[in-house]
């Protein structure tokens, strides 16, 4: 195969795989290398999600590629020839417990970017193989298997980061940490909004050439091979989009509130996509008891449309931000307040300087009701992420094997957030609202 990083990320773009990561300080592992030395890994899944991930590692100095493992030929040898063209000397298994058992001694750590259903298998395995683990989100298409994968582990001690990676994120961490904790720009926040909104599609095909003969899918336990292409439709493997993707956004409202939801009332169904089994669009209410009180927050995922994209918005009685991994789509903060009073946040270096168009919107008054008239000044944030979105996050789990800091995302916090994302396809399920109780948040 001819292959270049074009096509390498198209072909994960082709998947539809979410590209892009905050901070809660918990698991903290001691020190296992000094800061200058390599880690050597593997990645166990090398489809869409997997590549997006190696293609983040291989700007990360000092981490070395030494196994790639997936049941696709396709996949495996497409990963191979890619890493060994930046000579990362890399051997390809088509079964992980074959490539423990080969490799373990030779290896850190291991990412794990395979379907959501084997997510607790794969971490659980090399956890007990004294390795630590990236594994993307969701934990887990299961709740008992999340559960199993946090106490792993604990039992272990060894370091379980999960992909959420806009916890890692310079410019989510910022506008949450700095802006709406610490200076309150915001005010009390009251709500919050999040969409991640997708045009149509046809289903994942594959080259007539690499078709997985049926016995070997049947092995690795899918029922086709449009099933196992296309997943994330399919309940055994994967939770629908509102875990696929909304687990990334529903995550930001437990960060934001510091608390976890105390209830979600959910609808949606298969209105588009008659031959999949998890709904195709869901619109979901999620409410929170805040230390300042009551809070809510909506989220909708789509897949017939992109209108709007993926953003998320906090508002606060005295302004909000509109956030996004592309800042292109939202990376301001506005209030109603003139450009002078603005100027003590640039001064601080909260907010960056307003252009003139923006100014002239910042002092605009509207003569009729200007509760709903008045123009809100749009001010800029400071932080922007040169890198891959998912690249301060993997780099956050290489600096706590090396040097002992926390982790940004570690299993006991992603377990919160399965609880309640999982929650929302149940509340569709039941068309009831679904109240949590706080001990369902712990392990």
């Amino acid at each position: 195969m001819n292959i270049t990083r074009r096509n390498f990320l198209q072909s994960a773009a082709a998947a539809g795989t979410s590209l892009w990561i905050a901070n809660k300080t918990f698991a903290q592992a001691k020190p296992a290398k000094g800061p200058s030395d390599d880690l050597n890994i593997a990645l166990i899944g090398a489809g869409a999600e997997g590549r997006v991930l190696t293609e983040a590692i291989l700007r990360i100095p000092g981490i070395r590629f030494k196994v790639v493992c997936d049941i696709w030929d396709y996949s495996l040898n497409y990963t191979v020839n890619y890493l060994k063209k930046y000579k990362h000397e890399v051997k390809g298994y088509e079964n992980y417990e074959e490539m423990l058992k080969e490799e373990k001694d030779h290896l850190d750590a291991v990412i794990v970017a395979t379907p959501d259903w084997m997510h607790a298998e794969h971490t659980i395995a090399c956890l007990n193989a004294g390795l630590h683990v990236y594994c993307e989100k969701e934990m887990s298409n299961s709740l008992e298997k999340a559960k199993s994968m946090v106490l792993a582990a604990k039992s272990t001690g060894k370091l379980l980061q999960i992909g959420h990676q806009r916890r890692s994120n310079p410019r989510y961490i910022h506008a949450f940490d700095k802006l709406i904790k610490e200076v309150k720009l915001l005010g009390r926040v009251t709500h919050g909004y999040g969409q991640w909104n997708r045009s149509k599609s046809e289903d994942l095909g594959w080259p007539a050439k690499f078709l997985i003969p049926q016995e070997k899918l049947d092995k690795y336990g899918y029922a086709t091979m449009s099933q196992f292409r296309n997943w994330r439709w399919y309940k055994k493997y994967g939770g629908g989009p509102i875990v696929d993707l909304g687990s990334h956004q529903i995550d930001l409202f437990s960060w934001v509130w510091g608390v976890n939801p105390k209830s979600v009332m959910a609808s949606g169904g298969i209105d588009f996509y008659k031959n999949h089994e998890w709904y195709d669009n869901v619109l979901a209410i999620y409410e929170f008891d805040t230390p300042e009180g009551t809070a809510r927050a909506f989220y909708q995922v789509l897949t017939t449309t992109k209108h709007g994209g993926f953003y998320e918005t906090f508002m606060g009685e005295d302004g909000a931000i509109i956030i996004s991994e592309v800042a292109a789509r939202g990376n301001v903060a506005e209030r109603e307040d003139t450009a002078a009073d603005w100027e003590q946040w640039v001064k601080k270096g909260y907010l960056n300087p307003l252009t003139e168009s923006i100014a002239a919107s910042a002092t605009k008054n509207v003569a009729v009701d200007v509760r709903v008239t008045k123009e809100a000044g749009k001010w800029p944030l400071p932080i922007e992420l040169a890198k891959p979105a998912h690249q301060p996050h993997l780099e956050n789990f290489f600096q706590a094997i090396r040097t002992g800091v926390p982790l940004n995302c570690p299993a006991e916090v992603a377990y919160e957030t399965a609880v309640a994302v999982i929650a929302a396809n149940e509340a569709v399920a039941s068309g009831r609202k679904i109240e949590f109780k706080p001990e369902q948040f712990r392990v």
